[in-house]
């Protein structure tokens, strides 16, 4: 096989791999009314006078379905962590006793349900889109090497399929887990 059909498709294969990884990162921060580490983990702290993520401060524990415990690694700095979070307007309620921050996540309505989840579909939409335009990428390597004649005309069908192949396994993929997040959003 070709060496530039080899780079394309790797190429290829690298970008649907980091767009599908994107998305499910992504859908990992979507809140759901259940108490998630990922949804504070980048909310960003004033720690010894510069920001960090605020999983570079304190420790997070799920407590339970709907509480999160923020216990800081010093705990002089509880007051600026309780700040930075507090300002990153997350939508929970945030309580400390001097040692821990705890953050209720409220359940959710029905309304924001609905909004999550076309939230999860347009992550979705975004990450199809940039999965076609890799698909198009690897595919116009493959029409300039048949028209400079490195590859023949039936190859380029051959490697067009193969290509369209490794795009729908991806998007498969990427449906699947918006899927599975949809019915974690709306379920009660």
């Amino acid at each position: 096989m070709n060496e530039d059909v080899e780079l394309a498709m790797s190429e290829m294969e690298d970008n649907l791999n980091k767009q599908f990884n994107h998305l499910i990162d992504e859908l990992l921060l979507i809140r759901v009314g259940r108490a998630n580490p990922k949804v504070v983990e980048q909310v960003k702290v004033d720690y010894y006078g510069s920001k960090a993520p605020l999983i570079q401060t304190s420790n997070i524990i799920v407590e339970d379905a709907r509480t999160l415990v923020v216990s800081p690694w010093d705990p002089s700095t509880l007051k600026a962590i309780r700040t930075g979070i507090e300002a990153a307007n997350l939508g929970v309620s945030v309580s400390d006793d001097g040692k821990i921050i705890r953050l209720n996540f409220p359940m959710l309505t029905e309304e924001r349900r609905r909004d999550a989840s076309k939230d999860a579909k347009k992550l979705l939409e975004e990450t199809k889109i940039a999965m076609r335009n890799s698909r198009r990428d690897c595919l116009d390597v493959f029409k300039e090497l048949k028209k400079n004649g490195e590859i023949s005309e039936d190859e380029y069908n051959s490697l067009e399929k193969d290509v369209q192949k490794k795009l729908d396994g991806y998007t498969e993929r990427a449906d699947t887990a918006c899927d599975k997040k949809i019915a974690e959003i709306m379920e009660v």
